[in-house]
Formats: structure tokens, sequence, C-alpha cells
């Protein structure tokens, strides 16, 4: 299997398994969505066009998947964050930690203020 990716009938073999992949997920989508949704909802059925265009629009609106650390991406950025986090003194730790909840979480209200306003001058 190695060799023949490494061959030039790749570029023949690599797009069939992209159609035949779309078209088998298209397929999975026009029967999960017609088995259910007129069902429940009353919409009425789909065909295979529209269920690829279906997944199409959710692929653009939620993401195609790049992942992070955790779903194969790409670890140096984690990694690199991590060294710079655990190169700081307790102190400073302590003030980055207060400046990203008073930077993402601002359910906690306005006793964050002035600790975010010292780290992130």
């Amino acid at each position: 299997m190695k060799r023949l990716f490494r061959s030039k009938i790749r570029f023949v073999f690599i797009p069939i398994l992209a159609i035949g992949f779309l078209f088998l997920v298209s397929f999975v989508v026009m029967h999960l969505w017609n088995y259910t949704l007129p069902a429940l909802f009353g919409v009425s059925a789909i065909n295979l066009w529209q269920s690829m265009a279906l997944f199409f629009l959710c692929k653009l609106l939620f993401g195609f998947g790049g992942g992070g650390p955790k779903r194969g991406g790409p670890r140096w950025r984690n990694a690199a964050m991590r060294q710079k986090f655990d190169r700081m003194d307790e102190s400073d730790k302590e003030r980055f930690k207060a400046y990203m909840r008073g930077k993402w979480c601002q359910w906690n209200g306005n006793d964050n203020q002035n600790e975010t306003k010292e780290y992130g001058r």
C-alpha cells in the first residue's frame, strides 16, 4: 500500500477515493435526514445532491475539523505556551491567570478589573 501512494497512480486513486467518500457521506446524510426529520418535523425528504449540499454547508459553517493537539492538530503551539508558562514564577502565573479570567470570563463582574489592567498594559 505504501508503494501505491508513492507511485504516479496516486493522482488517480486518491481523487477517486475522495469522491467515493463524499458520495458515501452524502448517502448516509440523506438516509439519516429522510429517516428522522420528515417523521419528527414534517419536512420533505431530500435527494443525494441536496444531502451533498447540506454536507458542504455544515462543513463551511462548523469547520473542517482541523483539530487541536488532542485531535491530531499541531502540537507545537500548546507545547510552546506550556514552556512559557512553566518558566514564569508564581507571582507572574497568578497575574496571568487573573488577566485571562478577566479577559475571557466576563461573568465574574468587576472584581478582576484592576488585575487585568495591571497585567495587560
